[in-house]
């Protein structure tokens, strides 16, 4: 089941200047604070910057769809002609992201939070 977008994440060529934009833009304090990852959360939606994401093939914003079981619905996404970009991966605290690319080279995130 899919619950909504919730993450976007920007692929940044200059962090500082990214976060001091988004914190302006936001007018709120990052709550991730990283050289690898800059994280903000307003109104129920986080909002991430990523240095390296041009390096992962990121080639604008992109969205990342909450589900509930991300391994089921990457497999759909692969089985309806998704391109495999980023491999389930653990970001943290059993936080598990993955992301394809459609056939027009547009980028769908896919994101499960940690099961209790």
């Amino acid at each position: 089941m899919t619950a909504g977008l919730t993450t976007i994440i920007y692929p940044v060529k200059d962090l500082d200047r990214a976060k001091a934009l988004f914190r302006a833009l936001l007018d709120v304090e990052p709550y991730a604070d990283e050289p690898y990852y800059v994280g903000f959360r307003v109104a129920g939606q986080d909002v991430g910057l990523d240095p390296n994401g041009h390096a992962k093939g990121m080639t604008g914003p992109v969205p990342y769809w909450q589900v509930s079981d991300l391994r089921a619905r990457l497999a759909a996404l692969l089985d309806a002609g998704g391109e495999l970009l980023q491999d389930v991966k653990d970001v943290g605290g059993g936080k598990l992201i993955a992301s394809v690319k459609d056939a027009d080279g547009n980028l769908v995130g896919l994101v499960q939070e940690p099961v209790a």
